[in-house]
């Protein structure tokens, strides 16, 4: 198993991204986890892909949610991993 990896899909000048990602990297402080976040607007086939659904969060290929963080959801997956 390899280094368990967040992905952040956003968008500048996004609100909600920047929320999410305030909220998300005093969750994963302390663990031996990545983060990439991702301008979806930089590649025609993410920006089709998600559209106006950003920001979203993936681990693992498993989108945890998107509009709003779900804390439990990343805390679950931290606690596994």
């Amino acid at each position: 198993m390899g280094k368990l990896t967040f992905t952040l899909y956003s968008r500048r000048q996004c609100h909600l991204c920047d929320q999410m990602l305030a909220e998300l990297r005093p969750l994963l402080s302390g663990h031996d986890v990545g983060l990439e976040v991702v301008d979806v607007d930089t590649d025609d086939g993410l920006r089709n892909r998600f559209g106006h659904k950003v920001p979203v969060l993936v681990a693992e290929d498993e989108e945890l949610c998107h509009f709003r963080l779900i804390p439990e959801r990343v805390r679950r997956l931290l606690e596994y991993h």
